[in-house]
């Protein structure tokens, strides 16, 4: 799910996001939402596809109309685009009186195909957040996809796989404590949403909704999940002591994990 490490505190829920009388997702994501005063950005970023034969969509609060100019990203997500960071970096430089950055999400079309959880996932998320902007739209084919434990563990079933990852990068100093702190935090608490999701026969991606939520659920898991929140938004940098319990075999983390698996399931190795 592109867009789920976000840099800063910036983040606003979609007060469209929820399910649809159909049973299908809900979102805000729509081309006339779009602030006007992110249009130029939006125009820059399509002249530079060229003719590269590539896709371009925006997604995330200025898809839906929330965002807050000079402190929110312009998150675009590519099929197929050769130096997609590159293209994040000119923006951002042309465009830092406006917003805090651009950030151009890299993806191809085999990511879209095939029965795995991610590329499930992956249409999902190009169905309902995503708005087209140029190239090839192939989100138009797509149906839309129910509120379900299928798409909640096509976002989030590899919470696992980055479970270890963290651990990893904490045992050797690969990253940063905050930087850690922060993918940890929002990675877990989306996974969390997809919990309430399914749990209360709703659909949200809302990483505070869900904390508290879940929370209610299993107030033992009120304190940690509260923890990560005051994480998640990047104002504070834990201890390494704080780290190492939220990521350790009885941590928060492998607990929502263990919920997770059990609820909703992990990503197979095989579709």
């Amino acid at each position: 799910m592109p867009g789920q490490h976000r840099r800063g505190p910036y983040v606003v829920a979609d007060p469209y996001e929820g399910v649809s009388p159909d049973g299908t997702i809900r979102t805000g994501a729509r081309r006339d939402r779009v602030p006007d005063i992110f249009e130029p950005v939006l125009h820059d970023a399509m002249e530079l596809l060229d003719d590269s034969g590539a896709s371009l969509y925006v997604y995330g609060s200025v898809a839906t109309g929330d965002a807050r100019p000079g402190s929110s990203d312009v998150d675009l997500l590519s099929i197929d685009l050769p130096g997609a960071a590159r293209t994040g970096e000119q923006l951002s430089a042309t465009y830092a009186d406006r917003c805090r950055g651009v950030e151009v999400a890299d993806t191809a079309a085999a990511d879209y195909l095939g029965e795995t959880d991610a590329a499930y996932g992956n249409r999902v998320f190009l169905r309902h957040y995503c708005v087209h902007l140029a190239g090839p739209d192939p989100s138009v084919a797509l149906p839309s996809f129910p509120a379900d434990a299928r798409a909640a563990r096509g976002f989030n079933g590899d919470l696992d796989r980055h479970h270890e990852r963290w651990r990893r990068e904490l045992a050797t100093g690969a990253a940063s404590s905050h930087d850690l702190a922060v993918r940890a935090a929002r990675k877990t608490l989306l996974a969390t949403a997809g919990l309430v999701s399914v749990h209360d026969h709703t659909w949200t991606t809302d990483r505070a909704r869900a904390s508290r939520r879940w929370g209610e659920i299993e107030p033992h898991l009120a304190v940690p999940l509260g923890l990560l929140q005051s994480w998640s938004d990047g104002w504070r940098t834990p201890a390494r002591g704080e780290l190492e319990e939220v990521l350790g075999p009885d941590g928060v983390v492998a607990t929502v994990v263990a919920c997770f698996a059990g609820i909703i399931g992990l990503w197979a190795e095989q579709p």
